[in-house]
């Protein structure tokens, strides 16, 4: 190579490293903004619910979650829904179960993306397990996101509205999912994120979640994984099998109750908001918002799922998303 095309060719690299550092402290400087300019530093709390228009102009606009108390304490199933009611109303109904032995579904698990085995059981035998009347190996969780509550269980329909009204005049429309949850204690549910406006209702018990703005998207890692699923064997052991024909799953790999931060050091500038919402409460969860979540043993909860729209917000975060993952680790 002579002289001149090596010095524009290390002035060509020269460019692109200063052109990806500016974008690098863009990413950087993005997330700090946001944190100044409209987010709140803990999850608010409002003591019934506002107006649509002002539910729609405080929260789903500005995207921002917040929790909502009495905003369905007429439902007859704060008081109704324990396990002796429910073993009278729906203990013959078989359901859709997940099962892993860590109580981690649809997780990584080292070089995998692993999915729980749904096991097909009866809700009387469900509860022998969370109540203990019965010992079985692994970790038990009703969370299948089909709108299981009525497609599942719709006895149970009428001990809780069909819809949020004040939500579904906000956002001119009805939820696309109503989804019902139960579990072990152990029961946890990775960090992710969904294209939903997300309000979470807990019956009985408390939810545990740790949450992250679409915002600090620069700030968490993802990876591609081989997607599997649990077999429990006959020894009561797990096995974990590859799914055929599959292709990669784009997954979050940090667990922020104990983040690797020599493995994933960006994570360090990332602000989790840590939010415990108890019996009667509700929270609303934005769209994109990241979230991880655990719960109290046996705790029961309802959720709604509202389609986002697809409108500039998301425009702006896939931007975000795309660049994070371009430009790799800041």
């Amino acid at each position: 190579m002579s002289i001149l095309k090596l010095k524009s060719f290390n002035g060509n690299v020269m460019a692109e490293n200063k052109t990806l550092d500016a974008v690098k402290k863009c990413l950087r400087d993005f997330p700090l903004e946001a944190r100044e300019l409209y987010l709140n530093k803990t999850v608010p709390c409002l003591e019934q619910p506002l107006s649509p228009l002002e539910f729609y102009r405080e929260w789903i606009g500005p995207n921002k979650p917040c929790v909502i108390r009495n905003a369905f304490g007429h439902w007859p199933a704060l008081s109704k829904w324990n396990p002796s009611h429910l073993r009278e109303v729906v203990g013959s109904k078989v359901i859709s179960v997940a099962v892993t032995p860590n109580g981690y579904a649809d997780a990584v698990n080292r070089d995998r993306f692993v999915m729980p085995e749904e096991r097909l059981m009866t809700f009387s035998s469900l509860l022998d397990v969370v109540e203990g009347k019965v010992e079985s190996r692994g970790v038990f969780y009703v969370q299948k996101q089909c709108s299981n509550l009525t497609e599942e269980l719709p006895e149970l329909t009428g001990d809780v509205e069909a819809h949020i009204p004040w939500m579904s005049e906000a956002l001119g429309k009805l939820p696309d999912a109503v989804n019902f949850w139960l579990g072990e204690a152990g029961a946890v549910t990775s960090m992710h994120k969904d294209h939903y406006e997300n309000l979470y209702c807990v019956i009985t018990g408390e939810k545990h979640f740790i949450l992250l703005p679409p915002s600090d998207r620069p700030f968490i890692p993802y990876e591609h994984y081989q997607p599997a699923v649990y077999r429990q064997r006959e020894d009561g052991d797990f096995d974990v099998v590859d799914v055929a024909d599959s292709g990669k799953v784009p997954w979050i790999p940090l667990d922020p109750l104990k983040p690797d931060l020599e493995l994933y050091p960006d994570y360090s500038l990332a602000r989790p908001l840590h939010v415990t919402v108890k019996a009667g409460e509700m929270l609303y969860l934005p769209s994109l918002w990241f979230h991880h979540v655990r719960q109290s043993h046996g705790c029961i909860a309802v959720n709604f799922w509202y389609d986002m729209e697809y409108d500039i917000k998301y425009n702006y975060f896939q931007l975000v998303e795309s660049l994070a993952g371009a430009v790799g680790p800041l």
